[in-house]
């Protein structure tokens, strides 16, 4: 009886609108009805005869003239049938109107171009809206259940994701400690949703138990599901009727069957009263398919509407597309206020009814809507859902960890490491930042380098500007008393270069302070390995002179001296200081020390530092250095018994004793020290070895000629007697 309401509901319809003046004027609709007969092979030869145009005709009016032409197809019921009739029906470009069909794979346009359905799809809208993502599902034990229970999962993923609880199938019948069971299962169960694929005579029986034992549960049940077992009886010829009527008043039109009036069978009279009779098809308590064929004749009609409203030459006309291509944008709204329109899946809006079960007293059980899901409600009428999740969303700065032996759906929020943000799965930050405290987003790393305006950068850039402070005012003393024995003793010249050295000395430190580029990385160590080279090589020089004038006071001596005079030892100091030049040119040029942002010292910081690029051409640098100042210390410790105010040995001696001290204990320090602590270290041992040498060298010099200017004399200077040989 349920396909012979659907036949009827579509029969009026049509009927309504070839009432209905402004839609489809001049134009009037009929239909065919066909039987499927829940026969897949029935149901797809009907398909095809109505496609082809080979069905039968039975005209109510000999007006018409030829087979009509064929608008559209409504139905299948079955989503099985319809995804065989679609795949071959499309190919005539005939659109097909289910009002039945719920399966999502009929949303495939490539396969099913022409299918429109009327009813929502299988897809999980209401699943994805609600945010609920740890259900339960029940289903039927019949093909349609278990099928359902294997696609579900699948398309849970599909559609944004989602876990289940659990997996229970209905049975047939009563069942009592089966359904114990089941409903067992849903109360331990932490899921607050359960969804049921199933048939209506399923839930009288499994609502019977759950109406003791559970009420905090949202049930969502797809009501197509809830009219029992559909066919799709429809009627071929006016004779469809009597069967219709024998049925419903247990009774044969003459001529009987044989033997029916002797088996004590009555015979029907005609005046049977219809409204006696309880069957599902007076039942008008549930409407629901009734609606959705309603619904599937006006849009066909509202797209036809269109198409013959269409001005000529601004409509598609490739091959027979027309009414697919109407069908695809009609829009309009129903008698009941309900819009009705299909995306570009063929899928109408989805609308919902919420129903509410009510155990009465006398055991029946009245169900009851309490409100509509719709896509297109008005704001202020949502209701608020429910939620139903294992596990709740990981908070900002934190990661999923999924619980052993448990669904996807249900983890554990695990704090993200340092550097590493997000509430899905912890991502590290870009090179150049870091996460935040509350790991919920990245900032940028903060920079580091010894910069002028830090405490330690302040000092040794003050330390810098002392010495070469210093070592003017050492220049100016020994410039204006140039004249006098104590600075003619000394070689005046190879001391105004020694001094010129040691303020470079000092100025070079200031490269290694301040943000490295790469000028000053290439410079930094380039001026530092040539300043101090031509500082060791003047005090080189000046120890061997020592030697040599010593050497030439014996008898024998005096030739000695023509080896170091003024020419040659500005020729040494020049070749010696261009060594340690071409050294730093072949550095520069094969590996250059370059800038660099050094992330591995501190997570959250980026230390700028200058890679020396050759490590090769550093030790050279410092190993090139390193041996003139042994050499000068060996030198002068040679000399260190010579008279006292006749030579400055000792003074040597001590001068780089501390000065190879220093860069001893530097290398150790600078391999040891990360990020800017490394410069500072080598601004330090620059200042420290240049300070060494300033005072040592120059000290006892600047007292003499300052304070005790009676001991500036040329007697003073040779000694207090003869020298001994």
């Amino acid at each position: 009886l349920a396909g012979f309401r659907h036949a009827m509901t579509m029969a009026f319809a049509i009927d309504e609108i070839n009432r209905n003046s402004n839609l489809l004027p001049n134009v009037t609709l009929g239909y065919t009805l066909y039987d499927n007969c829940a026969t897949l092979g029935i149901s797809f030869r009907a398909s095809l005869s109505l496609a082809s145009g080979q069905e039968e005709q039975f005209l109510l009016e000999e007006t018409c003239v030829g087979a009509p032409p064929v608008l559209g197809i409504v139905g299948d019921v079955f989503s099985t049938f319809t995804i065989a009739m679609s795949s071959v029906i499309g190919l005539y470009k005939l659109p097909i109107v289910s009002y039945y069909a719920t399966c999502s794979c009929l949303s495939d346009r490539q396969r099913f171009p022409s299918f429109f359905r009327t009813i929502p799809s299988d897809s999980f809208q209401i699943l994805k809206h609600f945010g609920w993502t740890w259900v339960g599902l029940l289903v039927s034990d019949d093909d349609y259940g278990l099928h359902a229970a294997r696609s579900f999962q699948s398309d849970l993923v599909t559609y944004g994701g989602g876990c289940l609880a659990y997996i229970e199938v209905l049975p047939w019948g009563s069942e009592p400690a089966e359904f114990k069971r089941i409903v067992d299962s849903i109360k331990t169960s932490t899921a607050r949703v359960v969804i049921v694929l199933a048939h209506e005579n399923h839930l009288i029986n499994l609502m019977q138990e759950v109406r003791v034992e559970i009420f905090f549960l949202e049930w969502l049940i797809l009501m197509p599901y809830l009219g029992g077992t559909l066919t799709m009886a429809i009627l071929l010829n006016i004779f469809q009727v009597n069967q219709f009527w024998e049925h419903t008043f247990h009774c044969r039109f003459a001529p009987p069957p044989a033997g029916w009036v002797e088996a004590g069978g009555a015979l029907c009279t005609g005046q049977e009263d219809l409204k006696s009779v309880e069957t599902e098809f007076f039942d008008i308590s549930d409407l629901r398919p009734e609606y959705n064929v309603h619904k599937a004749v006006y849009a066909l009609a509202y797209a036809l509407d269109n198409m013959l409203q269409c001005e000529p030459g601004r409509g598609p006309f490739s091959g027979n597309s027309c009414i697919v291509h109407y069908l695809q944008r009609v829009n309009f709204t129903t008698s009941f206020g309900d819009q009705l329109s299909f995306d570009e899946n063929g899928d109408a809006l989805p609308i919902y009814d919420i129903m509410n079960w009510q155990w009465l007293p006398d055991g029946q059980v009245k169900v009851q809507t309490v409100g509509v899901v719709k896509t297109s409600v008005s704001k202020g009428e949502e209701l608020n859902p429910p939620r139903s999740v294992c596990s709740e969303s990981c908070p900002p700065g934190t990661r999923m960890a999924r619980k052993k032996g448990q669904p996807e759906c249900c983890f554990d929020c695990i704090p993200c490491s340092e550097g590493k943000i997000n509430s899905m799965e912890c991502t590290s930050c870009p090179e150049d930042f870091w996460s935040s405290p509350q790991r919920d987003h990245c900032v940028p790393k903060t920079s580091e380098f010894l910069s002028y305006h830090e405490p330690l950068g302040i000092c040794l850039t003050a330390t810098s500007l002392l010495g070469t402070s210093i070592c003017i005012i050492v220049l100016g003393i020994f410039i204006y008393h140039r004249s006098t024995p104590m600075v003619r003793a000394n070689n005046s010249e190879l001391s105004f270069l020694l001094l010129v050295s040691l303020k470079l000395c000092f100025l070079c430190s200031l490269l290694f302070i301040g943000r490295p580029r790469l000028w000053t990385c290439q410079l930094r160590h380039a001026a530092f390995g040539i300043s101090f080279v031509l500082c060791v090589s003047c005090i080189l020089v000046k120890t061997m002179v020592v030697l040599a004038v010593f050497k030439a006071s014996k008898p024998g001596g005096g030739a000695s001296l023509k080896w170091f005079g003024a020419v040659q030892q500005r020729g040494t100091v020049l070749i010696l200081t261009s060594i340690q030049a071409v050294i730093c040119t072949a550095w520069l040029v094969s590996s250059s020390p370059a800038p660099h942002k050094n992330t591995e010292y501190y997570n959250d910081k980026i230390v700028y530092e200058c890679v020396v690029g050759s490590t090769v051409g550093f030790a050279v640098l410092l190993g090139y250095i390193g041996l003139l100042a042994i050499l000068s210390f060996l030198l002068a410790f040679l000399a260190r018994n010579l008279p006292d105010n006749f030579n400055e040995a000792k003074l040597i001696t001590f001068s780089m004793l501390i000065f190879c001290a220093v860069w001893v204990a530097f290398v150790p320090a600078y391999v040891n020290s990360p990020g800017k602590y490394a410069d500072a270290v080598e601004v330090f041992a620059i200042l420290a070895s240049s300070f060494g040498l300033l005072v040592a060298l120059f000290g006892p010099k600047c007292y003499i000629i300052l304070l005790r200017p009676e001991r500036n004399t040329k007697k003073a200077i040779m000694g207090r007697g003869n020298i001994k040989s």
